[in-house]
């Protein structure tokens, strides 16, 4: 139902990630029996998670270190790791500068262009250790670089900006990505995103996506929202974005997964984020705490060094364990951060949804106070959800 928030102009609802609740079931199941197997692509991976193209969280060693734990990383081909034969002392630097010096570092080392044969060069290695080679580009970038990535053999493409749509309005001068041809000329499956509404979600679908990621500005270090004003809360933008994934489902018997992108961080957010739709997850920051993660403990969205209006922060972290300690095991932390896919199951097993198709269709409550009520001891000795 909308609401007036002014004379001519009323307004929906929508609902963050925090606001809601899972509602068990009138059945459990072992966790053990949790199936979690979900399909993008063509590719089936045990883990629904998928670390973000983002600089400090995916390069090829950890691409390599996910495809082997059951998940897959993406690698942003407008980055660091194709910018520099040598990135390492470059992500040091950028870990080791001041707050005031930040920005204006990232927009000196972004300048440096993208270079084709690092592109290339990244993809094999990926491959040659037996790891699935998921890239990702702007529109921009998918248009200029596309014809390397295919020749080099991705197994994936994601187009990710801001907001992807079908329908842009440039100059006449400047050339676009035309989706849908992209889509149906591309030798591997393309991913489409980010977005936040069913017509956009669908139209996407229509294009020709391979699945669709679903949010904007939610993530860690990402301004978006403070900076241009624009976002959905992530709980409503994919259950209305699944709407679409089911309604094309329905019209073609294609099915298009959905994956909920940014806002987060725990094992709980991860299953209301599935809980209302999503097929999958993908994630940055639980990612960048991982001791074999590229930023050292810190990490920056994609848009940050823009050098026009820098949409991004970088934000420390820290190291809580090792990638398959955050993914799979065993935890060492009480705040929900490690064994994400163990979470996961439980959550299933408690809610008794054999597989993610029964996770999807569990009860959900509109729930503000479900992360406050009763821990008042945590949040005053900062333990657990207190922290």
């Amino acid at each position: 139902m909308d609401i007036v928030i002014g004379r001519g102009k009323t307004a929906r609802r929508a609902y963050g990630i925090d606001e809601i609740a899972l509602v068990p079931g009138q059945r459990t199941l072992d966790p053990n029996l949790a199936d979690t197997r979900w399909t993008i692509g063509g590719i089936e991976r045990e883990i629904p998670i998928i670390a973000s193209a983002m600089d400090g969280v995916v390069d090829v060693q950890m691409a390599v270190l996910l495809s082997e734990l059951g998940s897959m990383g993406v690698l942003n081909l407008e980055g660091i790791q194709t910018r520099y034969a040598d990135p390492l002392p470059i992500l040091k630097k950028i870990s080791s500068v001041g707050k005031e010096e930040f920005v204006g570092l990232m927009q000196e080392l972004y300048a440096l262009p993208t270079q084709p044969e690092l592109i290339s060069q990244r993809i094999k290695e990926i491959k040659s250790q037996g790891g699935i080679a998921a890239v990702s580009a702007t529109p921009a970038g998918a248009l200029n670089y596309g014809k390397v990535v295919a020749e080099a053999g991705a197994d994936l493409f994601f187009v990710q900006a801001t907001v992807v749509s079908t329908a842009f309005l440039s100059p006449e001068s400047v050339q676009t990505l035309d989706l849908a041809k992209f889509c149906q000329e591309m030798p591997m499956p393309v991913v489409l995103g980010n977005c936040v509404t069913y017509e956009v979600a669908l139209n996407l679908m229509k294009a020709g996506a391979a699945g669709v990621l679903v949010g904007i500005g939610p993530g860690a270090a990402c301004t978006s929202r403070g900076v241009l004003g624009v976002g959905v809360p992530q709980v409503t933008a994919v259950a209305d974005c699944a709407g679409a994934r089911d309604e094309y489902y329905q019209q073609t018997g294609n099915y298009v997964p959905v994956i909920a992108d940014g806002g987060i961080i725990t094992g709980g957010d991860i299953c209301k984020c599935i809980a209302c739709g999503a097929d999958g997850v993908m994630i940055g920051s639980p990612i960048a705490r991982s001791a074999e993660a590229p930023g050292h403990g810190y990490h920056w969205g994609m848009a940050t060094p823009s050098p026009v209006l820098p949409r991004g922060t970088r934000i420390k972290v820290g190291t809580t364990g090792t990638i398959k300690q955050i993914l799979c095991g065993p935890a060492q932390l009480d705040d929900g951060t490690h064994n994400l896919l163990g979470a996961l199951k439980t959550s299933m097993g408690t809610l008794g949804a054999k597989d993610l198709k029964e996770m999807q269709q569990v009860e959900v409550v509109i729930a503000p106070s479900l992360l406050t009520e009763g821990k008042v001891y945590q949040k005053a000795q900062q333990l657990g959800m207190g922290k």
